[in-house]
């Protein structure tokens, strides 16, 4: 039996850092404006640091080049080629024919990696690719299980599967969308979204016979999110992803905090680990139990196992646990248990906390004691905050490393 890779976003080293701690077997990054992650650009010297700890791991990193190109672009793409082949990347992420042609003579030593973008949604264009150089195919997220099931029951050998498991999905088909440009100026397919599908809307009627006269469609007071979708989930499809015989499930979130990220990758962990060791046994609510924490909006399979879903959209917008949210994470450890934290939230002493511990699925639970500021050492009753990278020390009576994400229990 197959296990597939487990594929994280990285918008930054420190968050490539948190996305291996908590299983992440690879991460996909973007850099300056070659990509579709302009707004999580990560550069060059980051980037070469997280391919050290990758590789000192034995995990891969991909960056994404998967702009569609002008040919004024192409100097720029050629010398960023080569920099990522002597960088030693893994994959380039492209969707552009042209790209993929300056790829293979500038970065020879790497494998292409062809994006969702590029809308692959039959067993003929994942060949088309392959004969074309392509090691893996990244496959349109609107197709259903059959279809890629017969995709990779029929692949050549050498041919690699990506598929995405969870994370937003783009209004547009396969994130092939003008929207943003129209209203505000901003490239979808330059990596600087600015997610209008997103925002809330106020409907208005005209009424035929008297033109100009607009009557307000009413709602509530944040108007209706007409175009915003859910966020897929594929956990409860696990087995079925398995069975299928992808060689990589992907976890979207570019924009997302260390905390959904540590959240959302340590539960497809040990969802995917669990049912390779024991699928007699395997059940997807504890998993479930976990990604509730960190959501953001309602949750959809999508078109995966029925490519006539209607319940894709999400008309209420976020849809935030109001039960936890992201404490902090952990800096550093001292004598007697006693730990730099650098928050995100508004802690108090009697708090309840959750340390996520990598390997462990259920955080450990705690009561905050005591709090000390993290300068002076005084005892301290709240800490909120204020100012960027606010640090407060505190007593966690289990072992931790710098990195470990805490949350707090707010019910």
């Amino acid at each position: 039996m197959n296990k597939p890779e487990l594929l994280a976003p990285a918008g930054t080293f420190e968050k490539a850092k948190v996305a291996f701690m908590y299983g992440a077997d690879a991460v996909y990054a973007g850099t300056s404006k070659l990509s579709l992650r302009t707004r999580t650009e990560m550069q060059f010297d980051d980037l070469l640091e997280t391919v050290k700890l990758a590789h000192s791991l034995n995990k891969k990193v991909y960056v994404a080049m998967n702009i569609y190109a002008r040919d004024e672009e192409y100097e720029l793409i050629k010398e960023e080629a080569k920099r990522l082949d002597e960088m030693g990347v893994d994959g380039i992420i492209i969707s552009d024919g042209g790209i993929v042609d300056v790829v293979k003579e500038y970065a020879p030593n790497t494998d292409v990696h062809i994006s969702t973008q590029a809308n692959v949604v039959s067993l003929h264009t994942c060949n088309f690719w392959y004969k074309n150089g392509a090691k893996r195919i990244i496959l349109a997220r609107e197709l259903n299980k059959d279809e890629i099931k017969y995709i990779t029951q029929n692949k050549p050998n050498g041919m690699e599967i990506e598929m995405f498991a969870h994370g937003a999905i783009c209004y547009s088909y396969s994130g092939r969308c003008y929207m943003s440009d129209y209203m505000a100026g901003r490239s979808a397919n330059h990596g600087d979204c600015a997610q209008p599908c997103r925002w809330s809307y106020n409907l208005y009627v005209e009424e035929k016979n008297t033109p100009g006269e607009f009557l307000p469609i009413d709602y509530d007071e944040k108007g209706t999110y007409i175009f915003s979708s859910k966020d897929m989930c594929l956990m409860k499809d696990i087995p079925t992803l398995f069975d299928i015989g992808v060689d990589s499930l992907k976890i979207e979130g570019r924009l997302k905090t260390e905390y959904y990220l540590a959240t959302v990758i340590n539960a497809y962990r040990h969802a995917i680990d669990d049912y390779y060791d024991d699928k007699e046994n395997w059940n997807y609510e504890k998993y479930m139990k976990q990604l509730d924490k960190a959501r953001t909006r309602g949750l959809t399979s999508f078109y995966f196992n029925d490519k006539y879903n209607k319940d894709i959209q999400d008309y209420d917008g976020k849809q935030i646990n109001p039960d936890y949210e992201f404490a902090g994470i952990v800096v550093n450890t001292g004598i007697e248990g006693i730990t730099t934290i650098e928050i995100r939230n508004k802690l108090s002493v009697g708090d309840k906390l959750e340390v996520m511990v990598p390997n462990i699925l259920e955080p450990y639970e705690m009561t905050i004691e005591k709090l000390y500021d993290a300068e002076t050492g005084e005892e301290i009753a709240t800490v909120n905050p204020g100012v960027k990278e606010q640090k407060v020390k505190l007593r966690i009576p289990v072992d931790v490393k710098p990195g470990y994400i805490i949350r707090r229990i707010k019910a």
